[in-house]
C-alpha cells in the first residue's frame, strides 16, 4: 500500500468510518448517472467510506428511525469533508466530496432516483460490497446496515480490486417485507412504488395536497391545514427527506 493510500485509510478510520475503498474510475460505472468525467474530468481515483447504520432503522417508531439516519447522515458528511481536506492540504490533490443521499437532480424526468454520482456502484467498484437482491449493496462485514460517500480526487491512488463473491444468499425476505412490491423484478428497484412507501410526505404528497388546496372552499382550506397530513407535509420541507420505511435493509440477515 502507497503511502498517501495508507494516510487516507488510517484517517478515515480513525475519524469514524468502519471500511474504506479506493476505486478506479474506469471501473465505476452507473448506468444511469452522468459519466464521472462530467463531474470531475481530472479525476484519477474514488476514495469510497463505508458508515454502519445504527439500530434505529429497526424502530416501528419512524421518527426515530428516521433520525438515526439524519444522524449518520450528518456525520458521515463531516467525515467526508475532513478527508477531502486532508487530501487538499497534505497530499497537494484536488477534491470533491459527493455525500450520502446528494447531489442528485430533482426533475420529472429522474424522478428524484438518479444520483450525479451513484455511491452504491463506487462502493461495488472500490471493492466494498455487492449487490444484494433487494438491489442494496451488502458489505461483507455490516450487510445492508451500511450507507457510503465519497471524495472524488485527482490524486493518483492504487485502486482495490472490485468483490468477485456475491454476499446474497437469495432468501428473499427483503422482496417479502416490501409494502410497495418495489423489488418483485429481480435486479430493479420501482422507484415510484419505493416512494410512495418511503416517502409518503415528499414530493407527490406535496403537489397533491396544493392541488386540492387550489380548488378548496375557505373552511376545507381551514381544515386541511390543521390535519395531521399537512403537519407532516410542513416537517418534512423543513428537515429534508424522511424515510418511512427501512424494511429493504432492516431485514436482510446479511451482516446481522
Amino acid at each position: 500500500m502507497s503511502d498517501a493510500k495508507e494516510r487516507i485509510a488510517r484517517l478515515a478510520l480513525d475519524l469514524g468510518a468502519e471500511d474504506i475503498g479506493i476505486a478506479n474510475p474506469a471501473v465505476y460505472d452507473s448506468p444511469r448517472s452522468p459519466g464521472i468525467e462530467t463531474v470531475f474530468p481530472e479525476i484519477s481515483s474514488m476514495i469510497v467510506m463505508a458508515f454502519r447504520e445504527l439500530s434505529s432503522c429497526e424502530s416501528d417508531c419512524m421518527q426515530v428511525a428516521m433520525n438515526g439516519r439524519l444522524d449518520l447522515m450528518d456525520f458521515s458528511r463531516g467525515v467526508n469533508y475532513r478527508l477531502a481536506t486532508f487530501v487538499e492540504r497534505e497530499l497537494g490533490g484536488r477534491a470533491m466530496t459527493v455525500p450520502v443521499s446528494y447531489p442528485l437532480p430533482m426533475s420529472k424526468e429522474t424522478q428524484g432516483g438518479v444520483a450525479d454520482v451513484s455511491m452504491r456502484h463506487a462502493a461495488v467498484a472500490a471493492g466494498l460490497g455487492t449487490f444484494g437482491r433487494n438491489n442494496l449493496v451488502l458489505h461483507p462485514r455490516l450487510g445492508s446496515r451500511v450507507i457510503f460517500t465519497t471524495v472524488l480526487t485527482d490524486v493518483e491512488l492504487e485502486p482495490d480490486a472490485p468483490l468477485t463473491e456475491r454476499l446474497c444468499d437469495d432468501c428473499g425476505l427483503c422482496v417479502e417485507s416490501c409494502p410497495g412490491g418495489a423489488l418483485d423484478e429481480e435486479g430493479l428497484t420501482d422507484v415510484m412504488k419505493c416512494l410512495k412507501h418511503c416517502q409518503p410526505h415528499g414530493i407527490g404528497a406535496n403537489i397533491r395536497f396544493w392541488s386540492k388546496y387550489g380548488d378548496a372552499s375557505p373552511d376545507e382550506r381551514k381544515a386541511m391545514l390543521v390535519d395531521p397530513g399537512y403537519w407532516r407535509l410542513y416537517q418534512a420541507q423543513s428537515i429534508g427527506f424522511q424515510y418511512f420505511c427501512f424494511n429493504c435493509l432492516k431485514e436482510c440477515p446479511a451482516g446481522k
